[in-house]
């Protein structure tokens, strides 16, 4: 099975999820700009959260442009990515409407975890179709900067119960490290 419907499908959730979380904000009462200050978590948290979104989106991209075919194992991880990037605007929302508390922070954590997690399985599926010489084994390697982010998560969820701040750094220390689409796969894109 090829991979444009597998890409096709993601691309529409990951556009539903964004429009989700945007609607989420909502209008404030007031006319001046004093009206938007207690907005300003809620507005921090829909910034973190699109970057994340934007970055899996980046990257899965990427991803099926290495993979020349999917089955029904990747369909499934794929599902199960999609699964908890969905989860994004509920955590989202909450951890703003509450301005950074501890218990939403940790919660946002874990559903970064899980995603990354999620998606280190759906990188394993297509690995397992493509096989070990295949270019994505050589754009994955050893996958330094996934295991990385995956102890910066946890690092960030154990650390949003003491001081929340490092949690938020945690988290975006992570998208950082993800920003720019991975190198690896452009590098084996381009031989």
């Amino acid at each position: 099975m090829s991979t444009g419907r597998l890409e096709a499908f993601s691309d529409g959730v990951l556009a539903i999820i964004i429009t989700i979380m945007v609607l989420e904000m909502k209008v404030p009462h007031g006319a001046g700009f004093s009206a938007l200050e207690p907005l300003l978590p809620v507005f921090l948290s829909y910034v973190l959260s699109f970057v994340y979104l934007g970055i899996y989106w980046n990257n899965h991209h990427h991803t099926l442009h290495v993979v020349h075919r999917v089955s029904g194992g990747v369909l499934w991880a794929n599902l199960h990515l999609l699964f908890w990037l969905s989860l994004i605007p509920f955590v989202t929302g909450w951890m703003g409407e509450n301005h950074f508390a501890p218990a939403p922070v940790a919660l946002y954590g874990v559903v970064l975890l899980m995603a990354a997690i999620a998606y280190t399985i759906m990188l394993r599926a297509a690995l397992r179709v493509e096989g070990p010489d295949s270019p994505l084994a050589r754009a994955i390697g050893r996958d330094r900067k996934g295991n990385l982010s995956l102890a910066l998560y946890v690092v960030g969820i154990m650390a949003s119960f003491f001081q929340v701040w490092a949690a938020g750094a945690a988290y975006i220390v992570v998208a950082l490290i993800w920003l720019i689409p991975d190198q690896r796969i452009e590098r084996v894109l381009g031989e």
